[in-house]
Order: structure tokens, then C-alpha cells, then sequence
């Protein structure tokens, strides 16, 4: 199935009385916005729920494509358990197909239709990234200035989001190559945030550092 078509039906069981929205996070020019044999699942926003998460997971189909529909207005703390479940279901599952990918659903604003960013292999950590890292490696070795914290306080000031792959390319001519950044982020920061942050960087074309494939969810008991 192809994402035009999943569009369509996606507004189709939203309109026909079910009650249940998802307010997809927006972005601009996504890099990827056709895809083919998709399945998906849905964190609706129900605030009956304790976390306010409703999962949607029944039309999931190992072997395929998946497509994480997630409401922009769910905090980080909220959605990333519910991501990490459906990780670890499909890295488990005994049919499998390797050059089938994870990504999250957004609202292509420029296009006016889907887009899709990709995260088959973030692997979340709902610890501080000093943790994490300093059991990886010695403090003499480690250089927090490696680790890009997103925090609440930056939330407001739009203008880091406009800079921040300006900033990561001063950054990177400054280094020696071979550099790894490592990103953390505020667990009460919203799941748009976070998109937009991810939206951002995949703009990002630097040759002699990069972005590690591990991030930090931090202030997540």
C-alpha cells in the first residue's frame, strides 16, 4: 500500500464515528514521502487512559514496513515505553524481513500530504546519557560536550531549532573527524519537539562527524 493511499484511509476510519484523532506532527520537505508494503500502528491521545496512551497496534504485520502514527501532543516520557514495546516486538518476531524499516507518520506542510522519518535503528535509553556513556567509556576518554541536550527551557526559543544544523556544522569543522554526538532529551518535551529536532538533522550532511544512533531520554523515572 502506498503512503497517498494510506492517507486516504487514515482520514476514512478517523471520519466514520470512531471518535479517535490523531494530530500528527508536522514537518517541512520530508526527505521520504512514498512508501510501499506498509502496515501501521496508532498512539491515540485518550485521556481515560493513566498515560493518556491509546495503542493501536492489531494491523501490524512483521514483515512489512512499519508506520508509527503518534500525536504530536504526547510528551516523550508518554510515548517512548510504547515505542520501545513495538521495537522489541518486531526485533523478536520469527518472521522477519530485514530491508523492512520503522518509521514515524508526519504532516508534510509544504506537500500538503504524509511524510515519513525513519528511526528502524534508534535505540532509546530512558537514562541520563552521562550514564549511559560513562559505563561505556572511561571519564579520561568521554567528552560531554558530545551530548546535545534538548531541555524544556529551549522548547521556547524556536530560533535553536532554525540554527541547530548551523550550529552542528561550525561544530564539525572545529572537530577532528571521526567525532560521534550523542543526543538527549527531556522526557516532558513534546513528541512534535522531538520531530522537529529529527527533521531538522536529516538535513545534516557532515563528513567527518555524526550523529549517534543511541538517545537519551532523561527526567523519565
Amino acid at each position: 500500500m502506498k503512503s497517498t493511499l494510506l492517507l486516504c484511509w487514515v482520514l476514512f476510519i478517523f471520519s466514520c464515528g470512531k471518535e479517535k484523532v490523531i494530530q500528527l506532527p508536522e514537518i517541512h520537505h520530508a526527505d521520504v514521502s512514498t512508501l510501499e508494503d506498509v502496515s501501521a500502528a496508532y498512539l491515540f491521545y485518550d485521556d481515560t487512559k493513566t498515560d493518556k496512551v491509546d495503542l493501536n497496534r492489531k494491523n501490524l504485520i512483521t514483515t512489512t514496513n512499519w508506520l508509527i502514527n503518534v500525536d504530536k501532543r504526547f510528551t516523550l516520557k508518554q510515548v517512548i515505553p510504547h515505542i520501545q514495546f513495538l521495537q522489541e516486538k518486531k526485533g523478536n518476531a520469527g518472521h522477519k524481513n530485514e530491508s523492512a524499516k520503522n518509521y514515524f507518520t508526519c504532516n508534510d506542510v509544504s506537500k500538503k500530504n504524509l511524510g515519513f522519518i525513519e528511526f528502524t535503528h534508534v535505540v532509546y535509553h530512558t537514562e541520563e546519557a552521562e550514564t549511559v556513556l560513562e559505563d561505556q567509556y572511561s571519564i579520561a576518554v568521554m567528552d560531554l560536550s558530545d551530548i546535545i541536550i534538548f531541555s524544556p527551557d529551549e522548547y521556547e526559543y524556536k530560533t535553536n531549532i532554525k540554527n541547530l544544523v548551523k550550529v552542528l556544522n561550525k561544530k564539525s569543522s572545529q572537530n577532528e573527524e571521526n567525532k560521534i554526538y550523542h543526543l538527549s532529551f527531556n522526557a516532558q518535551l513534546s513528541f512534535q519537539y522531538y520531530i522537529t529536532i529529527k527533521s531538522e538533522l536529516s538535513k545534516w550532511d557532515a563528513k567527518n562527524v555524526s550523529i549517534s544512533n543511541h538517545e537519551y531520554i532523561f527526567n523519565a523515572p
